[in-house]
């Protein structure tokens, strides 16, 4: 029923009808039917060739196989979430939407929901919970997937179903992003039809509903960040080497037979429940030359590390596609087994000092983009320095505005641990 409608016009549709209902009797009444059809034909699109093409081609396929003991590892929930809940909610919402078109235009005798009561109880019951929870399962079913891809048995089913006349062209990949794209375009499709509505209190009726939607949006954001973090430093807690102190300050010599006295303390666990909010890497000044280092900055502290490659690349499952391109370089660091040796103590952002390196000292000493990072103890000592080198000017700007960022909202916290200190310094003041 609905192949036949999804690309149709609301004239076309009308004519099928045999409805009096048209553009000439009621011009911004049509207007308005036709935001309503947009919301329909588009709907009926996504169900259609996205979330069923998804399910009959790949899920039942992949099912099928299993069933003849192929690809019987493969766990379908990772890679296609709750994709059944959705075809069944997408499916109920078009046969209610229909319905409620077909009241509105007089085809039927009426009965059901009018559309505001419809459009809100799809979104508040159903639509935008059985969205947010495979959007939830997004980032690890494309991790899932290239985990799954070097394996030439699932290579051979995905290209399979790929050739299917169904998916028109599209990759498995495609198709699984479209309810993320489908639950985005639902406010600017209630935006459409709230435009075009007559009546005032309609119109702020779906006002209200879209509104609904966008937090939805937004609580969703939150929590794919929330994840996104708690994957990111899962991952990166088995990837930090913290050194004892004999080997990480080469003046604290200890005999061989006193080391098990100097028991190394647990710090698996430092970053665990912490916020990551920022990394990259950067050249440290050490010994009159450069080295590369990759920074992790905390919401408490600032870890300095030094990459270490591994000749074993190890293919990270925690890694997160979702996050934004500049963060793109720690996963594929983490994707080919590298670990960060932590070189020196977490330094406590209580405990900084930023020190910029003006063009006229940076150019003097062959320095560009520097920065200097003074490490405190509580009796205001320095006890450690290091000079640190972006990529460039608007680099070094950003990591030391997010640093100063991080230090200003802990230090206003409601128990900061120390009175707030100057923060950016010129060189020339050093």
């Amino acid at each position: 029923m609905f192949e036949s409608l999804k690309d149709l016009s609301l004239a076309e549709f009308l004519q099928d009808q045999s409805s009096q209902v048209g553009p000439a009797s009621d011009p911004q009444g049509f207007k308005r039917q036709e935001a309503i059809w947009e919301l329909f034909t588009s709907e009926c699109v996504y169900f259609l060739d996205q979330l069923m093409v998804l399910k009959e081609v790949f899920s039942a396929t992949l099912t099928n196989l299993q069933v003849r003991h192929c690809l019987a590892d493969v766990d379908s929930w990772r890679l296609f979430a709750n994709l059944n809940e959705l075809c069944l909610v997408s499916f109920g919402f078009l046969n209610n939407l229909l319905r409620a078109i077909k009241d509105t235009l007089e085809i039927t005798h009426g009965g059901g929901s009018t559309l505001p009561e419809l459009l809100s109880k799809a979104f508040q019951e159903s639509l935008c919970h059985c969205l947010q929870k495979y959007c939830l399962n997004y980032s690890t079913a494309l991790l899932y997937l290239d985990s799954l891809k070097p394996r030439e048995d699932f290579g051979s089913y995905v290209k399979w179903c790929e050739r299917n006349e169904q998916c028109r062209r599209l990759q498995l990949r495609d198709l699984l992003v479209a309810p993320l794209q489908r639950l985005t375009r639902y406010p600017l499709l209630l935006r459409n039809i709230a435009k075009r509505c007559p009546r005032e209190d309609e119109a702020a009726g779906l006002q209200v509903i879209t509104e609904q939607v966008d937090t939805s949006i937004c609580d969703l954001e939150g929590k794919v960040k929330w994840l996104d973090n708690y994957q990111k430093v899962k991952q990166l807690r088995d990837a930090l080497v913290w050194l004892p102190v004999w080997e990480r300050d080469k003046r604290a010599f200890v005999p061989e037979n006193l080391k098990h006295l100097l028991k190394a303390v647990t710090l698996e666990n430092l970053i665990s429940h912490r916020s990551l909010l920022h990394e990259g890497k950067v050249m440290l000044s050490e010994n009159t030359k450069l080295i590369d280092v990759y920074l992790f900055l905390f919401d408490e502290f600032l870890l300095i590390t030094k990459i270490k490659r591994n000749k074993k690349r190890s293919i990270g499952p925690e890694q997160n596609p979702l996050r934004m391109p500049q963060n793109l370089e720690l996963d594929q660091l983490l994707k080919d087994g590298c670990t960060f040796v932590v070189l020196d103590q977490p330094v406590s952002l209580d405990r900084i000092q930023l020190k910029n390196i003006d063009q006229l000292n940076a150019s003097a000493s062959g320095l560009p983009h520097s920065f200097i990072i003074m490490h405190q103890n509580r009796y205001q000592q320095c006890i450690g320095a290091f000079i640190l080198q972006a990529a460039s000017e608007a680099a070094k700007r950003a990591w030391m505005s997010t640093i100063e960022g991080a230090v200003t909202a802990l230090l206003a916290s409601p128990q900061p641990r120390v009175k707030s200190s100057s923060l950016w310094l010129e060189s020339s003041q050093i």
